[in-house]
């Protein structure tokens, strides 16, 4: 542990640097998140006839501005490298250094971070001089629970990829799988509508799935559409599903690699 701490920090550097280097790329990954923008416009036009629930237009604006931030902090793109690493066989690269890949992985996606948080601050305070603060939260507990619902947000996105991304050891690509896992995302995490908008049947069982806890309840913390008491339980909800992602992605990884090894990977 000592000697991955020490590491950690060179890791974000070189992270950091091919950032910088792959620029475009990274810039084209960051543009194809704008998904809430297009939904905002959407919803505020619906909400223009009729508020929407509890939702109007400032309601649908809030909401979606900060689908739009949360999602530019949590996210990942691990399963892409894995599958292409693994096929490829460079994967054995990462397999010599003196630790675990997963933990390479992680601090190449986290030091992206700042420049998406470049990205999100001006759409956060373009957001506040529109709507103000009165959409915000003004429960502390929510602001002080909120950004640990960041974290646990990008701990589920990050190891479920890494968990598909295992898959790879024994599928040839496992990228349709993902690409499924990011249909589900799309519908059932609030990235698109509010989760509260779905019809009563279904509302009880999406608001018990891990999509729900990759943005939805981190944006609910923010905008106050919890009580204390759905925070803290929602919380430890979330971190127990980043705890079950992390340990099975790490079982099929390990399982994963012995199949490699066996196989003269």
């Amino acid at each position: 542990m000592t000697r991955v701490l020490r590491a950690f920090p060179t890791l974000l550097r070189v992270g950091f640097a091919e950032s910088i280097a792959y620029r475009a790329e990274f810039l084209i990954w960051v543009l194809a998140t704008n998904m809430p923008v297009v939904m905002l416009l959407l919803w505020m036009a619906v909400a223009r006839e009729q508020p929407v629930g509890r939702f109007g237009e400032a309601e649908f604006g809030a909401y979606f501005i900060a689908t739009l931030v949360v999602r530019q902090l949590t996210s990942a793109w691990v399963v892409w490298e894995m599958n292409y690493e693994i096929r490829q066989g460079t994967i054995a690269q990462r397999l010599l250094r003196p630790m675990h890949p997963f933990i390479c992985y992680a601090a190449e996606n986290i030091a992206a971070l700042p420049f998406r948080a470049l990205l999100a601050a001006p759409i956060a305070a373009g957001g506040l001089l529109w709507l103000g603060t009165r959409q915000l939260t003004s429960d502390p507990l929510c602001w002080v629970t909120a950004p640990l619902a960041i974290v646990g947000a990008w701990l589920i996105t990050f190891a479920s990829m890494t968990l598909i991304g295992s898959l790879c050891f024994y599928w040839q690509s496992t990228l349709s799988l993902m690409h499924l896992w990011f249909a589900l995302f799309f519908v059932l995490s609030g990235y698109t509508i509010p989760l509260e908008l779905f019809p009563a049947q279904l509302r009880g069982l999406v608001s018990l799935l891990p999509f729900r806890f990759q943005i939805s309840f981190p944006v609910e913390l923010l905008l106050g559409l919890v009580d204390r008491r759905a925070a803290l339980s929602g919380l430890a909800l979330q971190w127990g599903y980043a705890a079950l992602c992390v340990g099975a992605s790490l079982l099929v990884w390990r399982r994963g690699l012995r199949r490699y090894a066996a196989f003269g990977g």
